[in-house]
């Protein structure tokens, strides 16, 4: 069933380290070797086995409409047959900016790059910048990125104090990160006692890689008064979440304004992309208006752009899918539920717009060590590797969230929870 992706991985391995070129596709937390994908067509994916495989991973959020979209397809393939990067201004650039200003009330200009991990990086030397502060806070279990001074208590395992999470990475470039714990007031307020040198907080609104985990509406309200209180600004990081889990990211399930917001994934629609943005008095300080440089020879590449305009204006048109995709992410976690109870199995679940998220857990978690002290990874890998074989593909981490495309019916979750009931009769 997997002879030719398990021949693929061995060859991979001899010349990609690991065998793969970001570490979780390896499936080290769930075991077995990782399907070689050879194409995406609407719900799915076909590996080079030529199994099938209803996909909740979505390239990692990116595809609400799901893969090979026609309409961002055809113009992707418009723009690509008029060059596929200039390093020079498009006018596409103007126009994507411009949907997702219109969009915020509190953001007046937008910065394109290549990556969340850039889009980020970019928005914490912009706060510096703006701020004259060095010190940043970020949270355990939040991801933003894999920049030398965030890999400190980042998600997905890479868990330490006060040093850096991954060899390489001086200790002298993560000092002024300060870890706090995620949905912990005092902790965060004690974090603005020991140092008056606070230039941002940073934070996933709704984290996606410590599962899907979203911040209480007190601890983001704390966040926002104390960055007021102390001349600090709030980043708020929706590169997985911006335009997923509603038309304005978090902003519009929780009431939350950042003072930089930033982009990923989705206004690419699939493409390599990410954004930061802002009011124009912080965005004056940013090169060529100001001193605050960043520059990137692949920022707002045209096929990027014309894959992300064609995306937000399908979503802008229609708004009414976001309640539509909940109702389905609902239907699927719900229905996991109650599978789970059934047989006795401890079970949490979450959902917001698209995103959804699940634990193998009697309680639900709230932060990144409940997150690790709470759920049974060991159940959680059989369920991944068992779904795997019947067709379905979930993230293959407990740590990950999950994603729905409009493409998705209601006939294909039922198939996916005829599969579950199936396979946790024996977990």
């Amino acid at each position: 069933m997997f002879d030719k992706s398990i021949k693929a991985y061995e060859e991979a391995k001899a010349v990609i380290p690991g065998g793969v070129d970001s570490p979780v596709r390896a499936f080290k937390s769930v075991g077995g070797t990782p399907p070689f994908i050879d194409k995406g067509e609407g719900a799915y994916l076909f590996d080079i086995d030529g199994n099938r495989y209803l996909d909740f991973v979505q390239s990692w959020g990116p595809l609400i409409f799901g893969h090979c979209d026609s309409d961002i397809e055809n113009a992707v393939m418009q723009t690509v047959k008029k060059g596929l990067s200039f390093g020079a201004p498009s006018v596409l650039e103007t126009q994507l900016a411009s949907e997702i200003v219109e969009m915020y009330d509190h953001i007046d200009k937008v910065r394109f790059v290549s990556s969340g991990t850039e889009a980020t990086m970019s928005a914490i030397r912009l706060a510096r910048g703006v701020t004259g502060k060095t010190d940043i806070i970020k949270f355990e279990g939040c991801y933003h990125g894999h920049s030398d001074s965030l890999l400190v208590q980042a998600g997905s395992g890479l868990a330490t104090f006060g040093t850096p999470s991954s060899p390489g990475v001086p200790a002298d470039l993560t000092k002024h990160t300060i870890v706090c714990e995620y949905n912990n007031i005092e902790n965060l307020r004690k974090c603005f006692e020991d140092s008056n040198d606070i230039a941002c907080i940073i934070i996933e609104p709704i984290a996606g890689n410590m599962g899907f985990l979203p911040a209480t509406a007190e601890f983001l309200k704390e966040c926002r008064e104390l960055c007021d209180k102390n001349n600090s600004l709030l980043i708020l990081d929706e590169v997985m979440t911006g335009f997923r889990v509603s038309l304005t990211g978090a902003h519009g399930v929780i009431d939350i304004k950042g003072d930089i917001i930033t982009f990923g994934k989705v206004i690419g629609a699939g493409m390599p992309v990410g954004a930061f943005a802002s009011s124009k008095e912080i965005m004056s300080h940013l090169s060529p208006e100001g001193a605050v440089y960043q520059a990137g020879t692949l920022s707002g590449n045209p096929v990027a752009m014309a894959a992300g305009l064609v995306s937000l204006k399908k979503l802008k048109a229609n708004p009414a899918v976001y309640s539509e995709l909940n109702r389905k992410a609902k239907k699927l976690v719900e229905g996991l539920k109650e599978i789970a109870n059934r047989n006795s199995i401890g079970f949490q679940a979450t959902t917001i717009g698209s995103m959804f998220g699940f634990f193998f857990a009697d309680k639900q978690p709230t932060n990144f060590k409940e997150v690790s002290a709470f759920c049974d990874f060991d159940r959680f890998a059989k369920f991944h590797h068992e779904m795997i074989k019947k067709g379905f593909y979930f993230a293959c981490s407990q740590y990950e969230a999950g994603f729905i495309s409009t493409v998705m019916t209601d006939e294909m979750i039922d198939e996916c929870l005829t599969a579950a009931d199936e396979i946790m009769k024996n977990l």
